[in-house]
């Protein structure tokens, strides 16, 4: 959950990288939750299979278009290409599973070595 909620502090932020996990939790959790408000609208409404969509689903993919689209341009920057692939099928999904560039590229820092370089100092001062 905490990577989903990272991702809508980046609300618009279409700089930087982004780590496979941190990007593919948000596309879980944004997954998980269309389905349960889909799930609710139904069972709220009755209707059957022949419904026409659910209107809670519509709002939030509405609310969550633009932090979606800063988190793939992220990850494409993550893995050393321009966020205008996050527009290309097929290849998107290609950059999207593949792991980072190790080390900084053009677009920022490695987040994976700072995530580490962090988690290292909290097991040294949980042992301490």
């Amino acid at each position: 959950m905490s990577w989903y909620l990272e991702c809508l502090k980046k609300y618009a932020v279409f700089r930087g990288r982004a780590r496979r996990k941190e990007y593919w939790m948000f596309i879980l959790v944004n997954t998980i939750v269309l389905f349960a408000f889909t799930i609710i609208e139904t069972v709220v409404r009755g209707d059957a299979a022949g419904s026409s969509g659910s209107v809670l689903a519509g709002l939030y993919n509405i609310a969550v278009v633009l932090p979606a689209l800063a988190a793939g341009v992220r990850r494409m920057h993550d893995t050393n290409h321009s966020g205008w692939w996050l527009f290309v099928p097929i290849v998107n999904l290609v950059f999207a599973c593949t792991e980072g560039e190790h080390g900084d590229n053009r677009f920022g820092p490695d987040p994976k070595a700072a995530v580490s370089s962090s988690d290292q100092s909290r097991w040294a001062a949980a042992r301490a």
